[in-house]
């Protein structure tokens, strides 16, 4: 199947089950809906099938004769791992399922009977699922083919190679960054978003970032589970996410700066960010947070003017985080603050603007923090050794994410740290463990 096919047609998928009524049952509900369906009856002839048929989804029930729903999609993961792969249960298959889960490497499963809108979507989903995975590799090949193509240039040309490599490698990093938290880590994601946020403007790099970092420590001060706590973190990240429309000498300005038409502009990014993020349906909970982030404990805030506990507490707990980092970067007052003086205006309001619990409870963390020393050790690149592992995530110096915290350095790593530093003629510092285990000399 070419690109251009599977860009035009929603896809196909591979329906496996004993029973020809729940065969032709699954048939009628994806008529209409695109899909390419195809039906199997066995295992074994879903096997058969898939060897001569390009299948982005496979379905399968669990309880067939001979070969059963997991010994099915394992065989389908060790031939054809690039399928995504679906099981069909009953309440009582449990124990299959958890075989099917490990062994068939699934990526979901529903029960019987099913609910129509639910295995549309699912099915759904799993294509897109695949589609963007294939896309990554294909932009890994590809990158990969301009690197070799740059390598082979006329000497002529190699300060121009250069400058170009040095795109690539970026571009490289960020593809591989995405590639893995694909895989892995759907917060890196997250974080990237918001990095897209906050290059439209310098006066804003990092400022997701601190409001995230800030809100999650506030959150488990105040006993959050650790659902809510990664809730509040990711919607600290993305809580300016709907500032991307907004016209750029707009997101230099301090709030109390605006007029009247450019605050009506301003004050409309909460709901903005939200319909940006409803399409996710990871971020369900994270949606809501972004749209109330700026209300007020008095009422007084935007965009639903709620009062006290009517609030979202994830949302109170970011108003705090906001406001307090915003006051320092000089995005609500034409004066930037320091420090002691963002943490007298939260208590001040205190009431007023936030809940007065959450607001006492992050001057003192703050205030206690702010005696600690920092963790690990402060290293220039060249000083770094393979298998030092960060304590901290590394920003560029424009702002945006470098390395996330956990990172263990390699020799890749640290030579284009070095690079970095010497073509942005900037010191970079680098905060690794202070006794790694495993670095190498």
């Amino acid at each position: 199947m070419t690109q251009t096919e599977t860009t035009a047609s929603p896809g196909t998928v591979l329906f496996v089950d004993d029973e020809p009524n729940i065969l032709s049952s699954l048939k009628r509900l994806f008529r209409p809906t695109g899909f390419r369906v195809l039906t199997a009856p066995s295992g074994q002839d879903g096997l058969n099938l898939l060897d001569t048929e390009t299948v982005d989804v496979v379905v399968s029930d669990m309880r067939m004769p001979q070969m059963d729903g997991a010994a099915f999609l394992k065989a389908v993961r060790e031939r054809h791992p690039q399928i995504e792969r679906i099981l069909l249960t009953g309440f009582a298959d449990m124990e299959s399922t958890v075989s099917a889960v490990n062994d068939g490497g699934i990526s979901r499963y529903l029960n019987k009977p099913w609910k129509d809108h639910e295995i549309l979507t699912t099915v759904k989903d799993a294509v897109n699922r695949g589609r963007l995975q294939a896309e990554v590799t294909r932009l890994h090949a590809l990158t990969a083919d301009q690197n070799a193509k740059l390598k082979n240039m006329n000497t002529e040309l190699e300060a121009r190679v250069l400058a170009r490599t040095r795109d690539l490698q970026t571009a490289i990093g960020k593809i591989k960054e995405a590639n893995e938290s694909l895989k892995q880590n759907f917060l890196t994601t997250v974080r990237v978003f918001s990095d897209l946020v906050e290059m439209r403007s310098g006066h804003m790099a990092g400022h997701s970032r601190r409001v995230a970092q800030h809100a999650r420590q506030l959150a488990k001060a105040s006993g959050l589970d650790d659902a809510a706590t990664q809730n509040i973190m990711l919607a600290g990240l993305l809580h300016d996410i709907g500032k991307i429309g907004l016209p750029d000498d707009l997101l230099g300005k301090p709030y109390n700066t605006f007029k009247p038409e450019e605050r009506s502009l301003y004050i409309r990014h909460a709901e903005r960010g939200e319909a940006a993020l409803t399409a996710v349906s990871q971020l369900k909970a994270v949606c809501k947070l972004v749209r109330h982030h700026h209300e007020m404990w008095d009422g007084t805030g935007f965009p639903d003017k709620l009062t006290g506990l009517a609030i979202p507490l994830g949302a109170q707990i970011l108003a705090i985080a906001n406001d307090y980092d915003g006051l320092m970067q000089g995005h609500l007052t034409a004066r930037p603050l320091p420090a002691r003086e963002a943490l007298v205006y939260i208590s001040q309001n205190a009431g007023k603007r936030y809940n007065p619990e959450l607001a006492n409870t992050f001057v003192r963390m703050v205030s206690e923090a702010s005696g600690r020393p920092a963790d690990g050790i402060s290293l220039r690149p060249g000083m770094l050794k393979q298998g030092m592992r960060l304590v901290q995530d590394l920003l560029h110096p424009d702002g945006y994410l470098l390395l996330p915290k956990g990172h263990v350095c390699d020799e890749d790593t640290i030579i284009q740290l070095r690079r970095l530093e010497t073509s942005s003629s900037r010191n970079i510092t680098v905060q690794v463990e202070d006794s790694p285990r495993g670095a190498s000399t």
